[in-house]
């Protein structure tokens, strides 16, 4: 057994621990080494797939022309057999054209001496695929590792695109001329904001030389702001698309003008902008607004109901009178109810046709706003009212509805179709012929009867012949052909000189009319023709017979003068007589011899009175009756009358009454015809009053005339003598009447241009009011009727 000293121990100890330390670090090393293998060989394993699935595919050549990789290569061409050195690229039929692949050995040769890469497009026949072929030197082996990539979609994109560029480049270069000959203002700014770039308009505008000397100046085409700037960047940022509209004004070729300014930020590319002159529609839209102002107040006052409504189909106007039409209220219409609110209102108040389908008719309705032309409808509304409907569709999508109340004008048309009816039916069996002749001499009408006398054919007349064609055709048919001309001439002077003219017409066959040519108020003429043959025959007959009656009527007028002045020879002859025998000549009389005598003087008195008036009422009625023209005091002619009469009242138990004017009241006369007058009244009257009665005589004024009235309260006079009074057939006492006095007091008022009016009531008595001039007229106090 070795015993060790303790040196020796620590040593071998320090030995082992040595060892057993180098162990444990071979062990992790081996480890770490182990580790790194795996990730070196995880990465080739990555690399090499990333190798096989990336789009290019490498080709390695070593110095001898021998190929490495090649097989993917080879599938890739369709090659039969991997190719092993750069010609078996070229299999006949397969891979990569001859000529191509001789070019790139020699690239592979150049690369190898010169060390630098190299790039070779090539195109595969046959398919028209396009391989890029990129060549790197591996400078440690010497080998050239080849990267084949397929380009033929990049190629066609570059086509694409070369073509592209063309078009672009035709597009700026047409949009740069459009630009150039647009004629308002465009530019481009910079990212600076300042102007890189003006067309042709803009320079016009501020007034420069040339486009590269605004450019450089810097003129702007807005004036400066308070700032000083010209141009202030709009508070829009410069995001492109965040476009800046603006109105201000400006100095466009030394004119103001007010433009309308566009900025568009193109980012980083600065900004571009153009401007408008809009001082035209401006001005054309201030007018536009003064006229839809005087539209709708002319809307407002038109009798018939406006609606507008806008595009969004809401109402944005109506007038008064169709709130009077529809019942709707104004505080409702004023909040903008769409169409087909409104039309639903107007249902509810019975003011649109009933529809059993009512939102089929809405609908209907409704298109009117995509209508291009106006829609005209009539409604009829269930109380009877005719509506005529005009919907006027409106440029911006709106529409205009006009709403008329026909219903007086249907009822006025009915009326005047009733009327037209009537007055045709009428006009054509009127006795009259009539025609109506327009201005420029045509007939218009005629009636049937207007054809019976000229005896003119039907379809003659409806072709409306001038006045000149007719007077030819009716010249044969008039007993003087040359009378015809008087028509055309009547016909111009009604309707040209507006004058109305009348006469006679006689035709050949011996019938007579009266014929009238009347202005009408359209300027037409009316010609009438009416038959006056068998009227002319019957005034012919009366007129030789109203002769022979004023022969006869003459000479019985004569006949009584001269029997009145006949017949005062024997009863002046008797009343001499019976005047000698009552004064006692043939010796005293006997009282009833007396009596006798008073009667015969009586009698012969009266009668002389009576052949008296027949003789001046008949030479008054001939007018021969001779009277004196003198100024006549009517009062105190009225007196001598009165005392005159005084005894013949009294005699009658009747009582007298005066009342006349205490002032002269004088007129133009004969006095003695004037005295008969009054006496014949007073007679009259004192003989129709029983006794007892009273007789009223008064004179006075009445206006510019005298005015006498004799009334009695006698028995009156009865309807039938009332009516015959004045008519001087009667002759005789009083029970046949009043005799010939009050005809003959007639004649003599009438002679002396006055009048005589007589009033009576059975029972209650007469009144005779005698009316003559003034010759003056002083005031005085009328007495009245």
């Amino acid at each position: 057994m070795i015993v060790l000293d303790r040196a020796d121990a620590a040593v071998l100890a320090a030995i082992a621990v040595f060892w057993i330390a180098m162990a444990a670090w071979a062990t992790v090393a081996g480890m770490r080494r182990a580790s790194q293998g795996r990730a070196v060989g995880d990465e080739t394993s990555r690399l090499a797939s990333l190798i096989a699935t990336a789009p290019a595919m490498p080709l390695v050549v070593d110095g001898e022309g021998r190929v490495e990789q090649g097989t993917r290569l080879g599938r890739w061409l369709g090659l039969p057999e991997p190719p092993t050195t750069l010609t078996d690229l070229a299999d006949e039929g397969f891979g990569l054209p001859e000529k191509d692949v001789e070019a790139l050995s020699r690239d592979v040769a150049a690369t190898r001496r010169s060390a630098r890469g190299f790039s070779r497009a090539i195109t595969m026949a046959g398919s028209g695929r396009v391989l890029l072929v990129k060549g790197q030197p591996d400078t440690v082996t010497g080998r050239v590792i080849l990267w084949f990539i397929d380009m033929t979609d990049s190629e066609r994109e570059i086509e694409r695109l070369g073509v592209e560029v063309l078009r672009l480049r035709g597009m700026i270069e047409a949009l740069s001329t459009l630009i150039e000959a647009a004629p308002f203002p465009m530019w481009h700014r910079g990212a600076d904001l300042r102007l890189n770039l003006v067309n042709g308009a803009y320079v016009r505008a501020v007034e420069g030389q040339s486009a590269q000397q605004v450019v450089k100046s810097g003129l702007e085409l807005l004036e400066a702001g308070n700032s000083g700037r010209a141009f202030q960047v709009p508070s829009l940022g410069r995001e492109p698309g965040a476009v800046s509209i603006r109105t201000a004004p400006a100095i466009i070729a030394g004119e103001r003008r007010t433009i309308r300014v566009v900025d568009v930020p193109l980012g980083e590319a600065g900004m571009a902008g153009y401007a408008i002159d809009v001082e035209e529609l401006e001005e054309a839209r201030a007018d536009l607004r003064r006229f839809v102002v005087a539209q709708r107040d002319m809307l407002d006052r038109l009798s018939a109901a406006v609606a507008q409504f806008g595009g969004d189909h809401s109402l944005v106007f109506y007038n008064r009178h169709f709130i009077r039409l529809f019942p709707l209220e104004p505080e409702w219409l004023a909040e903008g109810p769409t169409f087909d609110r409104i039309l639903e209102r107007m249902r509810e108040e019975q003011r649109v046709p009933e529809a059993r389908d009512f939102p089929g008719w809405k609908a209907e309705r409704r298109a009117w706003f995509n209508s291009t032309t106006p829609m005209e409808e009539s409604w009829l509304l269930p109380g009877g009212t005719h509506l005529r409907v005009v919907a006027q569709p409106l440029p911006d999508g709106g529409l205009l509805l006009i709403m008329e109340d026909r219903t007086e004008h249907l009822q006025l048309a009915r009326a005047r179709d009733t009327l037209l009816r009537v007055r045709t039916a009428t006009f054509d069996n009127l006795f009259e012929a009539i025609g109506v002749f327009a201005a420029d001499g045509r007939l218009q009408l005629f009636n049937s009867r207007f054809r019976d006398v000229w005896k003119l054919s039907e379809e003659h007349l409806t072709n409306h012949p001038r006045v000149d064609t007719l007077v030819q055709a009716i010249a044969p048919q008039l007993a003087d052909p040359s009378r015809a001309g008087l028509v055309r001439e009547l016909v111009r002077v009604a309707t040209v000189e507006r004058q109305q003219r009348v006469g006679r017409i006689a035709m050949k066959d011996g019938r007579h009319f009266e014929f009238a040519a009347v202005p009408l108020p359209d300027g037409n003429a009316l010609f009438t023709l009416l038959d006056v043959t068998a009227s002319r025959d019957i005034e012919h007959a009366l007129r030789e017979r109203n002769d022979a009656l004023e022969a006869t009527d003459r000479m019985k007028s004569a006949f009584v003068a001269n029997m009145s002045y006949e017949l005062r020879v024997p009863l002046t002859t008797i009343a001499g007589f019976a005047e000698m025998l009552a004064d006692g000549y043939a010796g005293d009389l006997s009282e009833t011899a007396r009596q006798y005598v008073d009667a015969i003087v009586h009698a012969v008195g009266r009668l002389s009175q009576l052949m008296g008036d027949v003789l001046d009422l008949t030479q008054s009625e001939v007018g021969s009756l001779p009277l004196s023209r003198a100024s006549v005091d009517i009062c105190d002619l009225a007196k001598q009358a009165l005392d005159a009469a005084e005894e013949t009242a009294r005699v009658g138990n009747i009582h007298l009454k005066r009342a006349i004017d205490p002032q002269s009241l004088c007129v133009m006369g004969d006095d003695m015809r004037l005295r008969q007058a009054f006496d014949h009244l007073l007679r009259n009257a004192i003989d129709y009053t029983q006794g007892g009665g009273e007789v009223r005589f008064s004179v006075g004024t009445s206006g510019e005339q005298v005015q006498v009235i004799v009334s009695d309260n006698g028995p009156g006079l009865s309807p039938d003598q009332h009516r015959s009074i004045f008519e001087p057939r009667q002759i005789g006492g009083v029970e046949d009447g009043r005799g010939i006095g009050l005809p003959l007091v007639k004649q003599l008022v009438e002679a002396h241009e006055g009048t005589l009016t007589l009033e009576s009531q059975p029972g209650v008595g007469t009144r005779a009011i005698i009316r003559l001039p003034l010759t003056d007229t002083p005031a005085r106090v009328s007495l009245g009727a």
